[in-house]
């Protein structure tokens, strides 16, 4: 007959012991109040900075629309107007005579701004009587708010 082993000598038996102790409710909430903290710390960081991208691509985009509308008004005479304004940009209006478009490359419709939004195109414009108006309503959706994006500031609100 066969005595048992003792378990302290054993390495196959301390190993299992060791396997099966896990972590402490306290060593656990210490991890996840360190994880909260580095979370509370580092997320805003990053928030802002994603807004700043989207006013940054709504400017960026603007000016892009501003190039096609110009080399627009170059070719036809004036600047788009009435219901089609920013569409005359991708498809010949009817009255397109010396339409050379598309103006803007690699679109087969207007893009939205960073917010989904449509972008509001008034000509002629009220802030500039002898051109285009041009805006985003920014983050919040809406016209008319100091959040909006627009070709007549000279300073972009933040």
């Amino acid at each position: 007959m066969r005595l048992p082993q003792n378990t302290a000598r054993c390495p196959r038996t301390a190993t299992r012991h060791a396997a099966r102790r896990g972590f402490t409710l306290v060593e656990l909430l210490l991890v996840l109040v360190i994880l909260g903290t580095l979370a509370a710390i580092v997320l805003p960081k990053f928030s802002g900075t994603t807004e700043r991208a989207r006013r940054t691509q709504a400017q960026t985009q603007i000016a892009t629309f501003g190039t096609a509308l110009d080399a627009f008004e170059v070719d036809v005479g004036h600047y788009p107007n009435g219901r089609s304004g920013l569409l005359d940009l991708i498809q010949q209006p009817r009255e397109g005579v010396g339409w050379h478009g598309p103006y803007l490359k690699n679109e087969t419709s207007i893009p939205k701004d960073p917010w989904g939004n449509d972008y509001i195109y008034e000509c002629p414009g009220k802030h500039n009587p002898n051109g285009y108006d041009l805006s985003s309503m920014g983050p919040d959706g809406r016209a008319g708010g100091e959040d909006d994006i627009a070709n007549w500031q000279t300073t972009p609100a933040r």
